[in-house]
């Protein structure tokens, strides 16, 4: 009796162990910081160095003004155009890895789309100006060619090309881990029955992959939603974007923390919920293909 009491308690203490060195670090690292942000959101223009003021909600009333309005929905706008393009050029990427390059060739491929991320986004973003500046290497080709240059730097189309150009490795990455769990049995039953390829693409490859293009979708949105360096460095004036604007509240010369954290949790409230929806939905659509 005593012996099974200790091992039904040695069985519940063991996952408590197991996890308590992980529960710790979210909670210093996750949790509390998290409230810290939330309590000074409740804070209406709170400055550092001043006395707080009351609780309220005025932080919160502010974000729905017609000018912060236009940098959150720039800053959708951004991530969704950033997405979309990953997604239309890394699916086929992915599918030929997955499905038609040699074995041989296909770590080697892979680790192609991995090299980028060895080096640090900013860097990434500087090389960008090397290329898209009035005297850069895309201008340079232009005119040796015959065609007159054009002026995309610190313009909404060179923060786009460069968060594209940041997040794709990961789209393909997940769509490729995707597309290579996929039974080839399918395609091969759907072309036995008389299905054309697009159909087979459509009808099989497609709902099969679902998983991963909502995954992949789902991390390059979060993650360019939430970028700073690129639309810093690549983007002008007309690109303030949500991080620029919450670096500016704690850092620039506002100064205005209360603000800063109302937006921050805007945002993170923004990401929960498209990961709460993609845990809900994600699987249950590709199930109803």
């Amino acid at each position: 009796m005593l012996d099974a009491l200790k091992y039904r308690l040695g069985k519940l203490v063991e996952p408590l162990v197991l996890l308590l060195p992980a529960g710790v670090w979210l909670l210093l690292l996750l949790v509390v910081p998290t409230l810290m942000i939330l309590e000074l959101s409740l804070l209406p223009d709170f400055r550092l160095g001043q006395a707080p003021p009351d609780y309220g909600l005025g932080n919160y009333l502010k974000i729905f003004e017609p000018i912060y309005l236009l940098v959150i929905f720039r800053s959708v706008f951004f991530a969704v155009i950033c997405t979309l393009l990953c997604l239309l050029l890394g699916f086929p990427v992915a599918y030929w890895i997955a499905l038609m390059a040699p074995d041989r060739w296909r770590n080697l491929l892979l680790l192609g789309f991995v090299l980028p991320l060895w080096t640090s986004s900013l860097l990434r973003s500087y090389a960008w100006i090397t290329i898209l500046r009035p005297t850069g290497v895309l201008n340079s080709t232009l005119g040796a060619i015959g065609l007159p240059p054009i002026e995309i730097l610190n313009t909404q189309v060179s923060v786009v090309l460069g968060l594209a150009y940041n997040f794709l490795p990961y789209m393909v990455l997940i769509l490729y881990a995707s597309l290579e769990k996929l039974d080839r049995r399918l395609l091969e039953a759907a072309a036995d029955l008389g299905a054309p390829p697009p159909q087979v693409f459509m009808k099989v490859t497609v709902p099969q992959s679902l998983p991963g293009i909502a995954a992949g979708s789902l991390l390059v949105f979060i993650t360019s939603l939430g970028d700073f360096v690129v639309p810093e460095l690549l983007g002008g004036a007309s690109s303030m974007t949500m991080a620029r604007l919450i670096y500016n509240q704690f850092l620039g010369a506002s100064r205005n923390w209360g603000f800063g954290s109302g937006l921050s949790m805007l945002l993170i409230l923004a990401v929960s919920a498209a990961i709460a929806l993609l845990l809900k939905y994600g699987d249950r659509k590709a199930e109803t293909f």
